[in-house]
């Protein structure tokens, strides 16, 4: 199996089983590759605050849906270990939020991960970075390597 199809396998392994993310917050995972992730989701009225802007623990929740994604990509089992936000731009009902995340470093058990949330127009509404740090198991089972 390659990189690429392990990522993918992740991808929709983790997905099918996501009700936070695909049932709950109406995110879409676009792509699953080594090391990096897409995801997509529509700013709708139940996302929005006492200000009429999308509620920035939604906007959190997108990233780090995308940082799940990320760094579980080489199938072996990954959680957060740590992150921040940093909200650089409201988004607003009707919006359409897209969060594209990239490995930086992957040393051992931990990997740095930054996700990026764009608006449909392309400007940047969100920077995160992820720590994460590996656990025993994996998301789908594979034949050994030997």
């Amino acid at each position: 199996m390659t990189p690429e199809q392990r990522a993918e396998t992740v991808g929709t392994t983790m997905f099918a089983n996501d009700v936070a993310s695909k049932d709950t917050m109406g995110m879409e995972l676009l792509a699953c590759g080594p090391g990096r992730a897409t995801m997509r989701m529509a700013v709708k009225p139940l996302h929005l605050n006492g200000h009429q802007i999308c509620h920035g623990g939604f906007i959190f929740t997108l990233a780090d849906s995308t940082f799940a994604f990320a760094c579980n990509s080489h199938n072996r089992n990954a959680v957060a270990a740590g992150c921040s936000i940093e909200f650089l731009r409201p988004a607003h009902a009707g919006d359409v939020l897209t969060c594209e995340g990239m490995e930086q470093t992957l040393s051992g058990r931990h990997g740095i991960y930054d996700m990026k949330v764009s608006n449909q127009r392309g400007e940047v509404v969100a920077m995160f970075r992820g720590k994460s740090a590996q656990i025993p198991g994996h998301v789908f089972p594979e034949e050994d390597k030997a």
